[in-house]
């Protein structure tokens, strides 16, 4: 029983690990020596991102077989959505503010 279990535990952390949302980092250091044009940029880049994770949560093949065969990765899968999500917000404002800050026009 005590191995079935931790099989099964195993199996869980790995199929977690497949969630397929790219979290982005929130803030970089490099992100002060962004030139106007640069910044513009990586707010596009988050957008991307934050797009690409909303599409994640629709109802795929990858999603559906899921579900079906294995929920917890499903689990997995929207729990990584949310987080990829929130920090693309989370990036874009940041970078937005610094546009602010720079008094980009």
């Amino acid at each position: 029983m005590k191995k079935a279990i931790l099989v099964l535990g195993a199996v869980v952390l790995l199929l977690q690990g497949c969630a397929t949302p790219h979290v982005v980092q929130t803030k970089k250091v490099s992100d002060v020596n962004l030139s106007c044009q640069q910044i513009l940029s990586e707010i596009e880049e988050a957008e991307r991102f934050e797009k690409e994770a909303r599409a994640e949560r629709k109802a795929t093949g990858k999603n559906v077989a899921a579900a079906l065969l294995f929920w917890p990765a499903l689990i997995g899968t929207y729990s990584n959505t949310e987080e990829a999500i929130n920090a693309a917000k989370e990036r874009r404002t940041n970078l937005t503010n610094l546009y602010g800050q720079k008094k980009c026009s």
